[in-house]
Protein backbone atom coordinates (compact mmCIF):
# COMPACT_ATOMS: atom_id res chain seq x y z
CA UNK A 1 0.00 0.00 0.00
CA UNK A 2 3.03 2.37 0.82
CA UNK A 3 4.00 2.40 -3.55
CA UNK A 4 0.45 3.15 -3.60
CA UNK A 5 -0.27 5.85 -1.40
CA UNK A 6 3.14 7.62 -2.41
CA UNK A 7 1.64 7.52 -6.30
CA UNK A 8 -1.67 9.04 -4.90
CA UNK A 9 0.07 11.65 -3.49
CA UNK A 10 2.61 12.41 -6.56
CA UNK A 11 -0.45 12.68 -8.67
CA UNK A 12 -2.39 15.22 -6.27
CA UNK A 13 1.18 17.38 -5.82
CA UNK A 14 1.46 16.44 -1.81
CA UNK A 15 4.33 15.25 -0.54
CA UNK A 16 2.98 14.39 3.36
CA UNK A 17 7.06 13.48 4.22
CA UNK A 18 7.49 17.20 3.68
CA UNK A 19 5.04 18.97 5.24
CA UNK A 20 5.99 21.24 8.43
CA UNK A 21 6.45 19.22 11.61
CA UNK A 22 5.30 21.64 13.45
CA UNK A 23 2.17 24.57 12.97
CA UNK A 24 1.66 27.08 15.45
CA UNK A 25 -1.67 29.03 16.12
CA UNK A 26 -3.15 32.12 17.18
CA UNK A 27 -5.83 32.55 19.76
CA UNK A 28 -8.21 34.78 18.21
CA UNK A 29 -11.43 34.82 20.44
CA UNK A 30 -12.66 32.49 23.66
CA UNK A 31 -15.62 31.30 24.91
CA UNK A 32 -16.89 29.17 27.30
CA UNK A 33 -19.62 26.56 26.97
CA UNK A 34 -21.11 23.94 28.64
CA UNK A 35 -18.50 20.85 28.87
CA UNK A 36 -15.90 22.97 26.44
CA UNK A 37 -14.47 25.95 25.33
CA UNK A 38 -14.28 26.76 21.79
CA UNK A 39 -11.23 28.76 20.43
CA UNK A 40 -11.03 30.48 17.20
CA UNK A 41 -7.80 30.24 16.18
CA UNK A 42 -5.55 30.78 13.07
CA UNK A 43 -3.16 28.97 11.51
CA UNK A 44 -0.47 28.94 8.63
CA UNK A 45 -0.81 25.72 6.45
CA UNK A 46 1.86 26.92 3.90
CA UNK A 47 0.20 28.77 1.39
CA UNK A 48 -2.95 29.67 3.41
CA UNK A 49 -3.81 30.80 6.79
CA UNK A 50 -6.58 28.88 7.88
CA UNK A 51 -9.60 29.94 10.17
CA UNK A 52 -10.94 26.69 12.59
CA UNK A 53 -12.33 26.94 16.00
CA UNK A 54 -10.57 24.64 18.39
CA UNK A 55 -13.32 22.73 21.28
CA UNK A 56 -11.25 22.04 24.52
CA UNK A 57 -13.28 19.78 26.97
CA UNK A 58 -13.01 20.81 31.04
CA UNK A 59 -10.40 18.16 31.18
CA UNK A 60 -7.54 17.47 29.50
CA UNK A 61 -5.00 14.64 30.02
CA UNK A 62 -4.13 12.21 27.22
CA UNK A 63 -7.66 13.21 25.38
CA UNK A 64 -8.73 11.69 21.84
CA UNK A 65 -8.72 14.47 19.01
CA UNK A 66 -10.54 14.66 15.97
CA UNK A 67 -10.32 16.77 13.08
CA UNK A 68 -14.27 17.34 11.37
CA UNK A 69 -14.53 18.55 7.74
CA UNK A 70 -17.66 20.66 7.14
CA UNK A 71 -20.45 19.92 4.12
CA UNK A 72 -20.67 21.89 0.86
CA UNK A 73 -24.40 21.84 0.78
CA UNK A 74 -23.84 24.97 -1.82
CA UNK A 75 -23.74 27.50 1.81
CA UNK A 76 -20.09 28.53 1.56
CA UNK A 77 -21.47 31.15 3.89
CA UNK A 78 -21.24 28.18 6.29
CA UNK A 79 -18.18 26.10 7.42
CA UNK A 80 -16.40 25.45 11.05
CA UNK A 81 -19.88 27.37 12.14
CA UNK A 82 -22.16 24.79 11.47
CA UNK A 83 -20.01 21.55 12.53
CA UNK A 84 -19.68 23.65 15.77
CA UNK A 85 -23.22 24.12 16.53
CA UNK A 86 -23.25 28.04 15.69
CA UNK A 87 -25.41 27.47 12.53
CA UNK A 88 -26.85 25.95 9.91
CA UNK A 89 -27.64 22.30 10.43
CA UNK A 90 -27.91 20.58 13.90
CA UNK A 91 -27.25 17.27 12.33
CA UNK A 92 -24.33 18.75 11.46
CA UNK A 93 -22.92 19.53 14.82
CA UNK A 94 -20.64 16.69 15.42
CA UNK A 95 -17.92 19.60 17.01
CA UNK A 96 -20.10 20.17 20.66
CA UNK A 97 -20.88 16.42 20.96
CA UNK A 98 -17.70 15.25 20.76
CA UNK A 99 -16.16 17.62 22.72
CA UNK A 100 -18.62 17.00 25.48
CA UNK A 101 -17.81 13.24 25.81
CA UNK A 102 -13.75 14.26 25.79
CA UNK A 103 -12.54 14.49 22.10
CA UNK A 104 -10.41 17.54 21.21
CA UNK A 105 -12.27 19.34 18.29
CA UNK A 106 -10.64 21.01 15.41
CA UNK A 107 -13.07 22.52 13.00
CA UNK A 108 -11.18 24.75 10.27
CA UNK A 109 -13.02 26.36 7.11
CA UNK A 110 -12.18 24.90 3.58
CA UNK A 111 -11.03 27.53 1.24
CA UNK A 112 -13.63 29.65 0.20
CA UNK A 113 -16.15 29.10 2.96
CA UNK A 114 -16.73 31.19 5.68
CA UNK A 115 -14.03 32.78 6.87
CA UNK A 116 -12.15 32.18 3.95
CA UNK A 117 -14.34 33.95 1.55
CA UNK A 118 -12.59 36.81 -0.33
CA UNK A 119 -15.67 38.88 -1.34
CA UNK A 120 -18.59 38.60 0.37
CA UNK A 121 -20.40 41.84 -0.75
CA UNK A 122 -21.40 40.66 -4.12
CA UNK A 123 -24.02 37.93 -4.60
CA UNK A 124 -23.51 35.04 -5.93
CA UNK A 125 -19.85 35.41 -6.33
CA UNK A 126 -19.20 32.86 -3.27
CA UNK A 127 -19.79 29.80 -6.51
CA UNK A 128 -17.42 32.03 -8.66
CA UNK A 129 -14.57 32.14 -6.64
CA UNK A 130 -14.75 28.50 -6.09
CA UNK A 131 -14.43 27.89 -9.66
CA UNK A 132 -11.77 30.28 -10.52
CA UNK A 133 -9.81 28.59 -7.35
CA UNK A 134 -9.96 25.26 -8.99
CA UNK A 135 -9.44 26.69 -12.63
CA UNK A 136 -6.32 28.52 -11.28
CA UNK A 137 -5.09 25.41 -9.54
CA UNK A 138 -4.98 23.54 -12.74
CA UNK A 139 -3.48 26.09 -14.68
CA UNK A 140 -0.34 26.15 -12.12
CA UNK A 141 -0.63 22.94 -11.24
CA UNK A 142 -1.39 23.72 -7.71
CA UNK A 143 -4.39 21.47 -7.50
CA UNK A 144 -7.63 22.42 -4.99
CA UNK A 145 -7.34 19.46 -3.73
CA UNK A 146 -3.69 19.63 -2.72
CA UNK A 147 -4.38 22.64 -1.17
CA UNK A 148 -7.54 21.06 1.02
CA UNK A 149 -5.35 18.36 2.16
CA UNK A 150 -2.37 20.31 3.07
CA UNK A 151 -4.92 22.65 5.44
CA UNK A 152 -5.86 19.20 7.10
CA UNK A 153 -2.76 17.49 6.94
CA UNK A 154 -1.74 21.01 8.89
CA UNK A 155 -4.75 20.62 10.90
CA UNK A 156 -3.55 16.94 12.09
CA UNK A 157 0.15 18.33 12.58
CA UNK A 158 -1.39 20.85 14.46
CA UNK A 159 -3.23 18.30 16.96
CA UNK A 160 -0.64 16.24 17.06
CA UNK A 161 1.69 18.86 18.64
CA UNK A 162 -0.76 19.59 21.47
CA UNK A 163 0.46 17.84 24.59
CA UNK A 164 -3.07 16.94 26.22
CA UNK A 165 -3.53 15.29 23.16
CA UNK A 166 -3.02 11.01 22.68
CA UNK A 167 -0.94 10.73 19.58
CA UNK A 168 -2.60 7.32 18.90
CA UNK A 169 -6.21 8.44 19.00
CA UNK A 170 -6.31 10.74 16.16
CA UNK A 171 -8.86 10.87 13.67
CA UNK A 172 -11.30 12.85 11.32
CA UNK A 173 -14.80 13.07 10.06
CA UNK A 174 -17.03 14.55 7.80
CA UNK A 175 -19.72 14.44 5.76
CA UNK A 176 -20.55 15.13 1.89
CA UNK A 177 -18.23 16.93 0.88
CA UNK A 178 -15.85 16.81 3.94
CA UNK A 179 -16.57 13.19 3.99
CA UNK A 180 -15.07 13.03 0.26
CA UNK A 181 -11.92 15.23 2.05
CA UNK A 182 -11.88 12.16 4.78
CA UNK A 183 -10.98 9.61 2.03
CA UNK A 184 -7.89 11.70 0.52
CA UNK A 185 -6.78 12.53 4.05
CA UNK A 186 -6.95 9.36 5.65
CA UNK A 187 -5.64 7.61 2.78
CA UNK A 188 -2.99 9.84 2.70
CA UNK A 189 -1.85 10.47 6.53
CA UNK A 190 -1.20 7.73 8.72
CA UNK A 191 -1.02 9.36 11.78
CA UNK A 192 -4.82 9.20 11.58
CA UNK A 193 -5.88 6.10 13.21
CA UNK A 194 -9.60 6.11 12.78
CA UNK A 195 -12.07 8.29 9.91
CA UNK A 196 -15.74 8.00 9.24
CA UNK A 197 -16.65 9.27 5.79
CA UNK A 198 -20.27 9.93 5.61
CA UNK A 199 -22.29 10.14 1.97
CA UNK A 200 -19.30 10.47 -0.40
CA UNK A 201 -18.12 6.79 -1.28
CA UNK A 202 -19.16 7.08 -4.38
CA UNK A 203 -16.60 6.06 -7.30
CA UNK A 204 -15.96 8.35 -10.18
CA UNK A 205 -17.09 5.57 -12.72
CA UNK A 206 -20.34 5.73 -11.17
CA UNK A 207 -20.81 9.48 -10.89
CA UNK A 208 -19.96 10.21 -14.44
CA UNK A 209 -22.31 7.23 -15.39
CA UNK A 210 -25.02 8.06 -14.12
CA UNK A 211 -24.64 12.20 -14.69
CA UNK A 212 -23.48 13.26 -11.19
CA UNK A 213 -21.76 16.60 -10.16
CA UNK A 214 -18.27 15.56 -8.93
CA UNK A 215 -17.12 18.69 -6.15
CA UNK A 216 -14.55 21.15 -7.63
CA UNK A 217 -11.30 19.93 -4.85
CA UNK A 218 -12.01 16.15 -6.82
CA UNK A 219 -11.56 17.67 -10.15
CA UNK A 220 -7.77 15.73 -10.69
CA UNK A 221 -6.37 15.94 -13.82
CA UNK A 222 -5.27 12.43 -14.71
CA UNK A 223 -6.28 10.97 -11.77
CA UNK A 224 -9.89 8.83 -12.40
CA UNK A 225 -7.29 7.25 -15.46
CA UNK A 226 -5.03 5.57 -12.19
CA UNK A 227 -7.20 5.41 -9.69
CA UNK A 228 -10.65 5.35 -7.88
CA UNK A 229 -12.30 5.98 -4.41
CA UNK A 230 -11.87 2.08 -3.52
CA UNK A 231 -8.46 2.92 -3.97
CA UNK A 232 -8.10 5.36 -1.22
CA UNK A 233 -10.25 3.20 0.87
CA UNK A 234 -7.47 0.64 0.74
CA UNK A 235 -4.94 2.87 1.48
CA UNK A 236 -6.52 3.32 5.01
CA UNK A 237 -5.75 -0.23 6.26
CA UNK A 238 -5.19 -1.78 8.43
CA UNK A 239 -7.06 1.41 10.22
CA UNK A 240 -10.69 1.99 11.49
CA UNK A 241 -12.59 3.55 8.94
CA UNK A 242 -16.34 3.72 9.16
CA UNK A 243 -18.29 4.53 6.01
CA UNK A 244 -21.63 6.09 5.93
CA UNK A 245 -24.01 5.54 2.91
CA UNK A 246 -27.52 5.24 1.34
CA UNK A 247 -29.88 3.67 -0.78
CA UNK A 248 -31.01 6.62 -2.45
CA UNK A 249 -28.01 8.97 -2.13
CA UNK A 250 -26.40 9.71 -5.50
CA UNK A 251 -23.03 10.70 -3.51
CA UNK A 252 -22.88 7.31 -2.14
CA UNK A 253 -25.06 5.44 -4.46
CA UNK A 254 -22.00 2.29 -4.88
CA UNK A 255 -20.21 2.40 -1.56
CA UNK A 256 -21.02 -1.56 -1.17
CA UNK A 257 -18.37 -1.71 -4.50
CA UNK A 258 -16.23 0.40 -2.50
CA UNK A 259 -15.92 -1.21 0.39
CA UNK A 260 -15.86 -4.92 -1.71
CA UNK A 261 -12.89 -3.63 -3.46
CA UNK A 262 -11.11 -2.77 -1.25
CA UNK A 263 -11.70 -5.78 1.54
CA UNK A 264 -8.80 -7.70 0.77
CA UNK A 265 -6.29 -5.30 1.48
CA UNK A 266 -7.82 -5.31 5.11
CA UNK A 267 -8.27 -9.08 5.31
CA UNK A 268 -4.69 -9.17 4.36
CA UNK A 269 -3.95 -6.97 7.10
CA UNK A 270 -6.01 -9.36 8.86
CA UNK A 271 -8.26 -6.03 9.81
CA UNK A 272 -11.83 -6.43 8.45
CA UNK A 273 -13.30 -5.48 11.31
CA UNK A 274 -11.05 -2.30 10.90
CA UNK A 275 -13.69 -1.46 8.08
CA UNK A 276 -17.43 -0.83 9.24
CA UNK A 277 -19.70 -0.25 6.34
CA UNK A 278 -23.65 1.27 7.63
CA UNK A 279 -26.14 1.43 4.94
CA UNK A 280 -29.39 3.41 5.67
CA UNK A 281 -32.74 3.34 4.36
CA UNK A 282 -33.53 7.71 2.74
CA UNK A 283 -31.23 10.08 0.60
CA UNK A 284 -28.14 12.44 0.88
CA UNK A 285 -29.25 14.75 3.86
CA UNK A 286 -28.05 13.57 7.60
CA UNK A 287 -30.61 11.87 10.28
CA UNK A 288 -30.86 11.74 13.39
CA UNK A 289 -30.65 8.17 13.37
CA UNK A 290 -27.12 8.78 11.44
CA UNK A 291 -26.20 11.60 13.44
CA UNK A 292 -26.26 9.26 16.74
CA UNK A 293 -24.84 6.08 14.85
CA UNK A 294 -21.54 8.55 13.77
CA UNK A 295 -21.36 9.68 17.43
CA UNK A 296 -21.60 6.31 18.96
CA UNK A 297 -19.39 4.57 16.56
CA UNK A 298 -16.47 7.30 17.04
CA UNK A 299 -16.90 7.55 21.28
CA UNK A 300 -16.51 3.54 21.13
CA UNK A 301 -12.96 3.88 19.37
Amino acid sequence: MEKLRNDIADTIGIKVSSLNSCVDYQVLESTEEDGYTRQLIEYDSGKDKVKAFLLLPDVLDNNPAILINHQHNREHHLGKSEVCGLAGNPLQAFGPELAKRGFVVLAPDSICFEQRRKDTSVEGFDFWQHFNEMCYGILTGDYLMKRVLNDAISGITLLSNLQFVDKKRIGTLGHSYGGNTVLFLAALDERITFSCASGSACTYENRMRNDVGIEMASVIPNFHGKYDIYDLVSCIAPRRLLIVSAEDDKYSKDAPYIVEKASPTFTAYGAMHNLCHKRYTGGHAMTEERFVDIIEWIDER
